[in-house]
């Protein structure tokens, strides 16, 4: 991810425009693909809870993004926290650029990854979790965990300081959002039945294609990494589409080989896991390493889900920390190795002058190690804190009925 550039004076029109187009892609896959492919994982009794979830996300990290997130990720402070001085957006003004595109098009770009991060976690308590504590849980989360690491890594803090790779946010987005999820999942606790009682998705229809809205839109999400319309853009999306590619044939193989059948439901998983594993990647990596980081990515990412569900015994209910978490944390070290100029036809764009593939590894594990830990901890506090304000669980009685009604007094469907 490119960050505020100095020197830059003249704005380019098609960067501009491929940027615009971005940020529309990044929150189409909020709003309705990652909306539509969490609704259909759900019980039917339950699927306007967490598309509601999903769309009030979308509203209170907006306005938070304006008031102080977009300040404290990408305004100068420290190594660990930017400052306020771009409090409520402020001198962020019409002819205002960010290198050369329009600032305001920058902070709105980053709003869009501000919005579907928290969104990623509901997955981790889906289906038992007051809305008030939902939306409490976001708000704070957004300001003191996604925000400051934000900074650490693009906007000018320790971790890029280091050397950082992550070119769309696999320690950003995908470890932050996966730990919080799995931290989450076991501080609320399973669902009532778990493990006991089947609960397969409710619309299988509506989870592929909300998944193919996430493929489509997850080119803004890389390919807009870039900040403008050139080669490091095509090929992140190259990277990006083969990744995906690969690791839903591998899940779907996978799946096919352990139980005699491939599932739909694993294919579009698989899909999903090879777009965060290549996200931290996707800006350094060659065609070939994008095709190993598949490979991984489906083949470790399945093991992941069924540690966590029937190994571990945590209801990560939409298996966000597995496929999200482990996966970022996968892409974000390959991108250390196949970053490489040196791999012959596996080779990527090459590493930082001084660096080996070693010391880049180092750098990739310090910030996957100082993501986890920092995530964990303060999402552990944060879930404590609202639990004392307004209490984290729903009754075990609306919890039977469905969200939907005891929540929001409304059905999915009224057929």
């Amino acid at each position: 991810m490119g960050v505020l550039a100095e020197g830059v004076n003249s704005l380019d029109g098609a960067n501009t425009a491929w940027i615009l187009t971005s940020t529309a892609l990044v929150l189409f896959m909020a709003l309705s693909g990652l909306a539509l492919f969490y609704g259909g994982l759900v019980r039917s009794k339950n699927i306007l809870s967490v598309l509601m979830q999903c769309f009030a996300i979308a509203g209170i990290a907006s306005v938070l993004w304006l008031v102080a997130g977009y300040s404290i990720a990408f305004s100068d402070g420290n190594a660990y926290f930017g400052g306020l001085s771009k409090f409520m957006l402020s001198g962020v003004l019409e002819d205002s650029l960010s290198g050369d595109i329009p600032e305001s098009l920058f902070a709105l770009f980053q709003m869009t990854f501000a919005i579907i991060t928290p969104a990623l976690i509901v997955g981790g308590f889906a289906e038992r979790m007051k809305f008030s504590a939902v939306l409490l849980f976001s708000a704070f989360w957004l300001i003191i965990v996604y925000a400051p690491i934000t900074h650490w890594v693009w906007g000018g803090g320790w971790l890029q300081e280091m050397g950082l790779l992550d070119f769309a946010g696999g320690t950003v987005v995908h470890v932050t959002a996966g730990v919080g999820a799995l931290v989450a999942a076991m501080v609320v606790g399973p669902r009532k039945g778990f493990g006991k009682t089947p609960m397969p998705p409710h619309n299988m229809t509506m989870v592929i294609t909300g998944a193919g809205m996430l493929w489509v839109g997850w080119f803004g999400f890389n390919g807009g990494s870039a900040l403008a319309a050139n080669g490091d853009a095509a090929m992140a999306m190259l990277v990006t589409h083969i990744s995906a590619a690969t690791a839903a044939m591998v899940w779907m193989f996978y799946e096919w080989i352990k139980f005699g059948k491939p599932t739909a439901l694993g294919t579009v998983t698989g899909m999903v896991a090879g777009l965060g594993t290549i996200t931290p990647a996707s800006g350094f990596v060659g065609p070939a390493g994008a095709l190993v980081i598949g490979i991984v990515a489906g083949l470790v990412c399945f093991n992941a889900v069924i540690i966590i569900k029937q190994k571990l015994k945590i209801d990560d209910s939409l298996d966000v920390f597995p496929v999200h978490g482990v996966g970022g944390i996968l892409g974000t070290l390959m991108a250390g190795v196949f970053a490489s100029s040196e791999l012959g036809l596996f080779s990527g764009q090459g590493l930082a002058e001084g660096m080996t593939i070693a010391s880049q590894v180092g750098v990739q594990f310090i910030g996957v190690v100082a993501t986890f830990a920092y995530t964990a901890i303060a999402t552990y506090i944060i879930l404590k804190v609202v639990g004392m304000m307004v209490g984290l669980r729903v009754s075990p009685e609306e919890e039977q009925q469905g969200l939907d009604i005891s929540a929001h007094e409304e059905i999915g469907y009224n057929l």
